[in-house]
């Protein structure tokens, strides 16, 4: 038994996310680069950290290695103290032999033992792949002061956008009276974030029921939540008022990355307060030539700008050639726009080329984004 904790994170990293498409046809959600030199992975692990939860398990599934290379020691974060840290989670073999993660809550379930570990009264579990600040401490805090079993994080949503999630109905004390998941026809539009604060016991007995049940998709939203809400169980919501952004799809993750480049975006990266932090590689200056011109854009390290970019996000070692043009895109790190070639409102994956002379994406806002996939290469 290590030192007790008073609360430990669950961190879910191991989607395949396919929403996201030749994005992560090679790596793992969590591990798409994000706003010029983060991971989508960042913005949680940096949360926890300026939260002062200083012991997180990261459960992995899907092509994890570039994802657990990135995270390392978790020194980044802070998250690398003895008693504690950050601990990959990968599924793993037993003596009824190995299997994959079933479902959120299975992911858990499959990894008690490393609960067990710090013998928390509180596990807060959390999603890989929003982006968002929130200082866990107050949730935390709120799950107490409320005697609940049971706390998840929710926000007002448009209406119409409202059957996208699981969504929640509260009574005046913000007890939870019903859970839906992703409804047809929602009666609120209070949404859950996937985040959820649960008393370890409640959470153990929980997920070792659901575990037993053959008609169970083993996830939290489908099963355990209104499982929990059937039987009584004291089920509290917490309101965050922030900005949050599910960035897993190839719209979403376009519409968010331009938004930081607004004058006062609603996620801004230069915050001092709760700062995001990375595990940023060791990059020489950018540079840009005698020609380069560079409006509204953020500029990675490493990057060389000789043709010119406006509104866009230029991740590391981005490179864009003489009489290159690059606009309302987001290149991811190493993306080379050679001589010449023009690039509008699209998405170039890590390594990946537009050849000289090549024309990638449409300022037609009717045409869906354009992507072109980790490595790959854009002729004329």
């Amino acid at each position: 038994m290590r030192k007790k904790k008073e609360c430990i994170a669950m961190l879910l990293a191991g989607g395949q996310g396919s929403r996201l498409g030749a994005l992560t046809r090679h790596i793992a959600k969590p591990a798409v680069s994000f706003g010029g030199k983060y991971r989508i992975i960042d913005f949680p692990l940096s949360n926890c950290a300026n939260s002062k939860i200083d012991t997180v398990g990261v459960l992995t599934q899907y092509r994890p290695y570039l994802l657990n290379s990135y995270i390392g020691t978790g020194s980044a974060w802070d998250l690398d103290a003895g008693g504690g840290g950050v601990s990959i989670l990968p599924p793993y073999a037993t003596e009824k032999g190995g299997e994959w993660y079933k479902g959120t809550a299975d992911a858990i379930y499959q990894n008690l033992a490393y609960i067990e570990l710090y013998d928390p009264d509180y596990v807060l579990i959390l999603s890989g792949d929003h982006l968002y600040r929130m200082d866990y401490r107050k949730m935390l805090r709120r799950h107490i002061e409320a005697g609940a079993e049971l706390t998840v994080s929710v926000m007002e949503v448009p209406v119409e956008e409202a059957s996208r999630f699981g969504i929640v109905t509260t009574d005046g004390d913000g007890r939870i009276t019903k859970f839906t998941e992703k409804p047809k026809q929602p009666d609120s539009n209070l949404a859950s974030m996937g985040i959820y604060v649960f008393s370890t016991a409640v959470l153990r007995e929980a997920l070792a029921r659901d575990s037993e049940n053959p008609a169970s998709s083993h996830d939290f939203g489908k099963d355990v939540i209104p499982t929990l809400l059937r039987e009584g169980a004291k089920l509290y919501s917490y309101r965050f008022s922030g900005f949050w952004r599910d960035i897993g799809t190839i719209q979403s993750y376009h519409e968010t990355s331009m938004e930081l480049l607004d004058p006062e975006p609603g996620f801004d990266l230069l915050a001092d307060e709760f700062p995001v932090r990375s595990r940023e590689n060791i990059q020489p200056p950018q540079y840009i030539g005698p020609e380069g011109c560079v409006r509204e854009c953020f500029v990675g390290n490493g990057s060389r700008i000789f043709g010119a970019a406006q509104h866009s996000i230029l991740s590391i070692n981005s490179y864009i050639g003489e009489g290159a043009r690059v606009r309302d895109s987001v290149l991811l790190p190493g993306a080379r726009v050679e001589r010449g070639a023009t690039v509008t409102r699209a998405i170039l994956g890590e390594g990946a080329v537009v050849a000289e002379g090549a024309s990638f994406g449409s300022e037609n806002l009717d045409i869906e984004i354009a992507v072109a996939g980790n490595g790959a290469v854009v002729e004329q």
